[in-house]
């Protein structure tokens, strides 16, 4: 028998909250303790009903919802924190909050019961004594109308475009709404290393360097390609070599 989650709203807007009422309640093992249309409001609920689940939205006035669960985080037994949004672009922030999972709306019935299944793996999991990894550990992407999981130590290749970050995994890439200089210092430096203004890579995916004979070099990815190092990075990615 399923354990039931006992789950609070959090929207500032009137008809989001009555969506996420029905949808909740065509989910087995879901009961709604209540709704909160503001963050300070969601604390103070959170505080007084101690739910197991938030189903948060992330654009609100005044506290947003990446403050309520920076807030509710340091709970000693924290709720599971489920963001439900009309934006992507808060998916690397919503990750660095511990979130369970990031729901683009609107939401389909399917969706929220994977996203519920990830939220019962997540309190069966031994999550206090886990310490939080300073570094990313894994990337949500929009994939087909929702927020699809990457693991960071998949990547191979990371690549500014314009205002967004493109995410090389095999042959496939995504886009994220991040800066190169943020992911720089959240990518673990042991396994991720800037090669270019515009480019890192997965250290572990190096091939091999080439020498042009113009001064410049490249670093070859193998199946990933071969990409031309900055003049700024090339000692610290030939001292990797030599390593």
């Amino acid at each position: 028998m399923l354990q039931t989650l006992r789950t609070l709203i959090v929207d500032d807007e009137p008809l989001a909250i009555e969506r996420l009422q029905i949808l909740a309640g065509q989910q087995d093992g879901i009961s709604l303790v209540g709704t909160a249309s503001d963050g300070a409001s969601a604390l103070r609920m959170v505080d007084a009903l101690a739910p197991d689940l938030l189903l948060c939205d992330i654009a609100m006035p005044d506290l947003n919802g990446l403050e309520v669960a920076a807030a509710i985080e340091r709970l000693d037994n924290p709720p599971a924190i489920v963001f439900v949004t009309a934006f992507d672009r808060y998916a690397v922030a919503a990750f660095e909050v511990a979130a369970v999972d990031y729901l683009l709306k609107p939401v389909s019935p399917d969706r929220l019961a994977r996203a519920v299944s990830r939220v019962r793996e997540w309190r069966a999991a031994e999550r206090p004594s886990k310490q939080k990894s300073k570094w990313i550990t894994e990337f949500w992407v929009q994939n087909r109308g929702e927020m699809l999981r990457i693991d960071a130590a998949q990547v191979d290749l990371i690549e500014a475009e314009r205002d967004y970050m493109r995410l090389h995994v095999g042959a496939r890439s995504w886009l994220i709404h991040q800066t190169i200089k943020s992911l720089e210092a959240r990518m673990n430096p042991d396994q991720f290393m800037r090669i270019h203004r515009s480019k890192m890579i997965r250290r572990d995916g190096i091939v091999g360097l080439k020498h042009h004979g113009d001064g410049a070099w490249s670093v070859d990815l193998g199946e990933g390609g071969i990409h031309r190092i900055g003049r700024t990075y090339l000692h610290d990615v030939k001292a990797i070599m030599h390593a």
